[in-house]
């Protein structure tokens, strides 16, 4: 008889109070169910609200539910690496709790991973309910624009919602960076990945934790993380600047030599000149700001999170 493997769910919750209770029930009635053995690891972020409390009630009730809960708000890809590093199992899943990814999808995940052999399942979302044109708009260009500034290749119109195996798991601990940008590390590793398309629901209740500020850091740290190019882009930005500066010079000598009444006496050239080379010359400085920035938190060597309480885990 064939060993069960087993799977880790790993499920980040910030203030999920109002979901929490559906998406254990959905998440048991799947596994419960399934060819192979689970745990759910829960990791409060640092919830404001009855999440907790809430998680401590389960784990307290069903020892296949660990939790982890943060002393604070670390953020939510700080929150997955927790989970990911206190997983024990064959594999895991990443996934929301939230309900917009549906658990009913993880076995059919689970079986594409042991047929294809593959180290890494990659959820493509073929619909998206729920969300605004303008977020769904905002995601298709993010993410080609992210692959023509970065080095690495990242799949279109996926979020964190995947199955990893244990030896790309393995690998993932290894990396003590900071600002971790979880799917542009997996896509950077290689190994063998496949997608699996599946179609995104409305969320189940509460309100979306992503607010446009935390979506703009996230796009950020992929780029900054994953890209030297904007780098570049302020050399060459600067060089066109040099470009522009000379062509103003032949342009005004010209004016002098050919047509001396054209010139007209006042400001305005100069301060058009000097708002734009001033803006380009504090858009490079923002540029190598966020840089110098990653390279600071690195070197401090904080730790990731911290952890104040862990439940059902072994010592």
């Amino acid at each position: 008889m064939e060993n069960r493997f087993k799977i880790n769910i790993v499920i980040p919750c910030f203030n999920e109070q109002e979901v929490l209770a559906e998406s254990y029930k959905r998440f048991t009635k799947v596994l419960s169910s399934a060819d192979f053995d689970y745990s759910l690891i829960m990791i409060n972020d640092g919830s404001r609200d009855e999440t907790f409390d809430i998680l401590r009630s389960i784990a307290h009730n069903d020892k296949k539910v660990q939790v982890i809960s943060f002393s604070r708000n670390f953020g939510h890809q700080n929150a997955v690496s927790a989970g990911l590093h206190n997983a024990d199992g064959d594999a895991v899943v990443v996934i929301d709790a939230d309900l917009q990814d549906p658990p009913e999808v993880i076995p059919n995940m689970v079986k594409l991973w042991r047929e294809s052999g593959a180290n890494m399942v990659y959820a493509v979302r073929e619909s998206r309910k729920g969300e605004s044109f303008v977020k769904l708009i905002t995601a298709k260009m993010y993410y080609r624009i992210l692959n023509m500034l970065s080095e690495t290749r990242f799949p279109v119109d996926t979020g964190d919602f995947r199955l990893i195996d244990r030896q790309m798991l393995d690998t993932f601990k290894r990396f003590n960076e900071k600002h971790k940008y979880l799917r542009g590390l997996f896509s950077w590793m290689g190994y063998k990945q496949v997608p699996f398309y599946y179609k995104r629901d409305e969320r189940f209740a509460g309100e979306t934790k992503y607010s446009f500020t935390k979506m703009i850091k996230l796009a950020s740290v992929g780029i900054f993380g994953f890209s030297k190019k904007p780098l570049k882009l302020a050399i060459s930005m600067g060089s066109l600047c040099i470009l522009f500066a000379f062509a103003i010079i032949i342009w005004m000598i010209w004016l002098n030599v050919c047509h001396p009444e054209k010139i007209v006496p006042g400001w305005s050239s100069i301060v058009f000149i000097v708002l734009f080379l001033g803006g380009i010359q504090l858009f490079t400085i923002g540029i190598l700001g966020e840089y110098v920035g990653n390279i600071f938190d690195e070197t401090k060597n904080r730790p990731e999170y911290i952890i104040q309480d862990k439940l059902n885990f072994e010592d």
